[in-house]
């Protein structure tokens, strides 16, 4: 994660659905949060908007090509010390190459299922909860 003047962690994270399923990660045992279930993200580089951080993200870590759609929700960490910036995003292809150093598995999940998996990440949790409360918009996507 980019770390900012006053040590603040950025970074932006992709919301993916098709036919009514999320598009998910396990993290690979090697990186930080290793074995945790989570949507595909990571960090704001300097100079990079958050469109472009996105895209790069998920190339990196599944190989595909991604569209930012709009910005969905923000998540500050109660410390105040990280800020993911919650992207839809449309994939067009249907080809993922998970990057085996940073993915260890892909799922397509619905909600119930999403919220099931252990251990899934705090700040996914705290979006499962914003979209199944309807906060995010009308529909939440």
């Amino acid at each position: 994660m980019r770390h900012s003047d006053r040590g603040v962690e950025v970074g932006v994270v992709a919301v993916v659905r098709r036919g009514g399923r999320f598009l998910v990660i396990r993290r690979a045992a090697g990186v930080l949060a290793g074995g945790a279930w989570c949507f595909v993200g990571g960090a704001v580089e300097p100079g990079e908007t958050q469109e472009v951080a996105l895209v790069r993200e998920f190339a990196e870590e599944l190989g595909a090509r991604v569209e930012p759609l709009r910005k969905l929700w923000e998540y500050v960490r109660p410390d105040g010390r990280l800020v993911l910036h919650w992207w839809l995003a449309r994939l067009p292809g249907r080809r993922l190459r998970p990057n085996s150093l940073e993915v260890a598995e892909v799922k397509w999940v619905t909600l119930d299922e999403l919220a099931a998996l252990r251990p899934l990440l705090p700040s996914n949790r705290a979006f499962l909860a914003q979209l199944r409360a309807g906060l995010l918009g009308a529909d939440g996507l």
